[in-house]
């Protein structure tokens, strides 16, 4: 089983979402989509404003861009 390449991922949307968790209203963390979005190729950035569009769109927690 391979472990480096998903504890990778996990460290990468730990860093991206803790910047939007510190300003969004209360959310449940599971639903931050980055990671599954880096397993799929997408690049960080894209990643992340795809979870930010889902948080939005499906369960209304919007944070204003920086």
């Amino acid at each position: 089983m391979d472990v480096e390449g998903p504890a990778q991922l996990l460290h990468e949307t730990a860093e991206h979402h803790g910047s939007f968790d510190a300003v969004a209203p209360p959310h449940d963390w599971w639903d931050w989509y980055d990671m599954r979005a880096r397993e799929t190729g997408s690049p960080p950035d894209d990643a992340s404003a795809a979870a930010r569009r889902y948080m939005a769109e499906a369960k209304h927690v919007v944070v204003s861009p920086a």
